[in-house]
């Protein structure tokens, strides 16, 4: 396992709150829960508290919670081969005396939640001995107030809460990250980066973050001609753009009414940006105030979406 250098996450003070409270919480074995979009560095920051606990040496082991619910079910606890009969230990016994991260954790089956939160508060009585960290995109307390995550398990693994900010808020970050991934990435030792090419990725949206912006850069240099990273070179999309809508979702637009498709694509946005008006507003170019009257409208109107929006 490659050692976690934090230097990466930036200087931005959020990243540095968020390495800081990481660094104090690795030494105990509480639970921990990251949140943060999609690509911040959730799973790199997950390994960065393993390896920091006195747990270092044991499993580090990770299960998507996202995945389909009997899959994950099994993953968890154990299950017995039909053609055998043999059983498959589940990873909370595989990783006793280890770490087990329990990524996209609002992606687990609502039926399972209340079991799942009397083992985790049972596993002492088991003899398992192990660090649980839940990484979420979502804000799991307006779940919980919406009946879609239960209380007693997010009171569990929300005592020590690190949130982590997503890359276009953290312009110094962005373009240290990039000049890092220009340099290590590319053929050439003295690689730089035209001003107009920065500019570009300074004002994109960066969706997936960090995750995506290394992607950028590595097909990039991939295809660079001289020791100059130029606007030409960088394949990304235009200023600020962000695809909400699946290609499924634009098969279906076709077939909506105006006013359909602008529903569709204010639930999108809010998905998009877990639920925060203020970011949702700004990417579908709205002002708060016209976005907050739209949400009530659909909400008067009985969909089921924005009625449960809180």
């Amino acid at each position: 396992m490659n050692t976690v250098n934090v230097e990466l996450f930036g200087q931005d003070p959020k990243v540095q709150k968020a390495i800081s409270v990481a660094r104090n919480v690795s030494v105990t074995k509480a639970p921990v829960l990251i949140v943060g979009e999609a690509g911040v560095g959730k799973r790199t920051l997950s390994t960065f508290i393993h390896q920091n606990s006195n747990r270092e040496g044991q499993p580090l082991s990770f299960v998507d919670c996202a995945q389909e619910a009997q899959q994950v079910e099994n993953k968890i606890l154990g299950f017995r081969d039909e053609e055998s009969g043999r059983f498959n230990k589940g990873i909370l016994e595989e990783a006793n005396g280890g770490t087990v991260v329990f990524a996209n954790i609002d992606g687990l089956d609502e039926g399972f939640q209340r079991r799942f939160h009397k083992i985790l508060t049972e596993l002492d009585d088991y003899d398992i001995d192990v660090r649980v960290i839940a990484t979420t995109t979502k804000n799991l307390s307006k779940l919980v107030g919406s009946g879609r995550f239960y209380r007693g398990l997010h009171t569990l693994i929300s005592n020590n809460s690190i949130n982590l900010a997503p890359l276009r808020e953290r312009v110094g970050d962005l373009e240290m990250l990039t000049k890092f991934f220009v340099s290590d990435l590319a053929d050439h030792d003295q690689a730089e980066i035209e001003k107009n090419a920065m500019d570009k990725i300074l004002n994109h949206y960066w969706t997936h973050n960090v995750h995506e912006l290394k992607t950028v850069i590595q097909n990039t240099v991939t295809n660079m001609e001289g020791a100059t990273l130029t606007e030409e070179d960088l394949e990304i999309g235009e200023k600020k753009s962000v695809n909400l809508i699946s290609d499924d979702d634009n098969e279906g637009i076709r077939l909506m009414s105006l006013k359909e498709a602008e529903k569709l694509l204010i639930k999108k946005a809010l998905i998009h940006t877990s639920e925060n008006r203020t970011q949702a507003a700004k990417i579908l170019g709205v002002s708060i105030r016209t976005l907050r009257n739209k949400i009530n409208e659909y909400r008067n109107g009985g969909s089921a979406y924005f009625v449960n929006l809180r």
